[in-house]
């Protein structure tokens, strides 16, 4: 079971404070697209529930976008074995989950594999 409470916008006053912090901090790294939504935390109610948070997800969608997400990935001090990727067809990302300033962070860097040329054998 998740505990889900009624939100009010003083429920985005850390991942608001953890977003100036981040951008501050890294002001020269290349502009993410930003979302805040609601992320299951490690921690657990007295019942044994889970509790949800603010969190923070910054993706990363143009040409560049696994050079962006390189970039923050190190700037944050994100493990390398802590990357995933996946795939859906053609779209293809790579993700790394961290915190900053207490709160849950994502990166993903979104990009298209590369199709193999109709005319060659597979």
């Amino acid at each position: 079971m998740t505990a889900i409470q009624d939100d009010t916008a003083s429920d985005l006053f850390n991942a608001a404070g953890a977003l100036m912090a981040t951008l501050s901090a890294h002001a020269d790294l290349p502009a993410p697209r930003i979302t805040s939504e609601r992320v299951v935390s490690p921690e657990r109610d007295d019942s044994g529930a889970l509790i949800l948070v603010w969190g923070l997800s910054f993706g990363f969608h143009r040409d560049t976008a696994l050079s962006d997400f390189e970039q923050w990935r190190q700037a944050l001090g994100v493990a390398p074995s802590t990357v995933d990727q996946g795939s859906t067809g053609p779209h293809a990302w790579l993700s790394a989950a961290t915190a900053y300033a207490g709160v849950p962070l994502t990166l993903t860097g979104y990009y298209t594999l590369a199709q193999p040329d109709p005319g060659e054998d597979t």
